[in-house]
């Protein structure tokens, strides 16, 4: 969807699902209505979600706005960046080959799997004793 340069993509990764709008501006990121810096105070949630944006050289060109919800910090964070990495690709299709080449394109299909009846989580089993 794209409507007078405001560029929508969705996110995914594990739980999580990141709705991103980016739009031409000055760099700025919000989240949930939040800052990123208040968002996400640890170092590394931060610098995941902003590879996309260094590895195009587009850090201070566009105004981000997220809304995600579910998932944990590394999940959120890692879906943000999917959702930047489509809208960056809608904004500008030449920058498709280098985020594919680092990997940010595709999304990570790896989620829990599922606790089983009769085992103690999803492959441990309970100790089994002969005697």
């Amino acid at each position: 969807m794209q409507q007078e340069n405001v560029f929508y993509a969705t996110g995914k990764r594990k739980t999580a699902i990141a709705r991103t709008w980016m739009r031409p501006g000055n760099g700025q990121i919000l989240i949930n209505g939040r800052s990123l810096d208040d968002y996400f105070p640890t170092g590394p949630a931060k610098t995941i979600l902003t590879k996309p944006l260094v590895l195009t050289n587009t850090r201070g060109s566009f105004d981000i706005q997220v809304r995600v919800k579910g998932g944990g910090m590394s999940g959120q964070a890692e879906a943000i960046r999917h959702g930047i990495t489509r809208a960056l690709i809608q904004a500008e299709p030449e920058y498709r080959t280098p985020l594919k080449k680092a990997g940010f394109v595709r999304r990570d299909p790896r989620i829990k799997e599922r606790k089983k009846y009769g085992q103690r989580s999803a492959r441990a089993r309970f100790q089994f004793s002969k005697r």
